[in-house]
């Protein structure tokens, strides 16, 4: 038996017709005959006749008995055709699932997010994903936006979803995905709490806590623009290096700041998110896909799957 194995994987090795070669010996070995062999390749006889006993002559060994009424196998023909249709059903499966990676069915994806959406975007955009490309395995990695890309950037992640626009490199290619509005974070026992909606000059008066310059400079500078297009600055009573100490300074009732609407998704006790009234421009947050130009065929797959399902921009 090891002597037919290797005969089966030399001529897989050698000869340039193999998978031919194979398919034919395995139909006449089905068939028992090789006229009838013959018509079912849609071929001549003689031919036929020919290329199994150059099989044979490979392998070293004969692997049909010749009779006037047809041919059976020997037995190293019987372990030979089962090497063989072993062998066959591994190339197409071989050849099969290079064809899905390359089309971006099937593989590994990377995938690196800011923390926030991974509540309102992940969850459904990998179900989806699942569900659409189930040979696809999505690796996540949760990091900052300048994290994030610069990770993309490097390789090491194939795809990345930032809020930030200015942590992202020239050279890496961006889309605009999803679109949230800024609402208005106020601690639930505030006066404003209960309002339907607020325009954004009656938080003049109040104080605020906003991101550090370093952790969430995207956010800091856009709640100093919108308080300023509404005709004040910001007062800053607090600062927060991340979004959980923003929401506990404004549960704890000492301030108020502006937060997405992806925190609907987070409910914290304590807080009371209020829409905002004006500019719709000024008052959106953008959720951004970052990728290498010539992204790999899985990162278009993906990125349509999330426009599909999210609006784009």
């Amino acid at each position: 038996m090891g002597e037919v194995d290797d005969g089966t994987e030399a001529v897989g090795r050698r000869c340039g017709g193999a998978s031919r070669l194979l398919e034919q010996f395995l139909v006449v070995a089905e068939e028992r005959h090789f006229g009838r062999a013959a018509e079912r390749l849609s071929m001549r006889q003689p031919p036929l006749s020919q290329a199994i006993q150059r099989l044979e002559r490979r392998v070293g060994v004969q692997l049909f008995d010749r009779g006037p009424r047809g041919v059976s196998l020997t037995p190293a023909g019987e372990a030979f055709a089962t090497d063989a249709a072993r062998l066959l059903a591994a190339e197409t499966a071989t050849l099969d699932r290079a064809r899905r990676v390359g089309k971006g069915l099937e593989g590994d994806l990377r995938l690196g997010y800011v923390s926030l959406l991974s509540l309102r975007y992940l969850p459904r955009l990998l179900g989806a994903a699942a569900q659409e490309f189930p040979g696809l395995r999505v690796r996540l990695h949760q990091d900052s936006s300048t994290g994030v890309a610069d990770m993309v950037l490097t390789g090491s992640l194939d795809l990345g979803f930032v809020r930030d626009l200015s942590a992202v490199p020239a050279e890496l290619v961006t889309s605009v995905f999803a679109r949230e509005r800024v609402m208005a974070a106020l601690p639930t026992g505030h006066p404003l709490a209960g309002a339907e909606a607020l325009d954004l000059a009656e938080l003049r008066d109040e104080q605020f806590v906003l991101p550090t310059k370093s952790a969430l400079p995207a956010l800091r500078g856009r709640i100093h623009r919108v308080c300023e297009a509404a005709g004040f600055t910001p007062a800053v009573r607090a600062s927060a290096d991340d979004l959980t100490g923003l929401l506990s300074y404004v549960a704890s009732g000492l301030c108020i700041s502006l937060l997405t609407e992806a925190l609907l998704d987070l409910p914290v006790p304590g807080i009371t998110y209020v829409p905002l009234c004006g500019a719709p421009g000024r008052l959106e947050s953008t959720v951004t896909a970052v990728h290498r130009p010539d992204p790999d065929p899985a990162v278009r797959r993906v990125l349509d799957l999330a426009t599909e399902l999210y609006g784009g921009g």
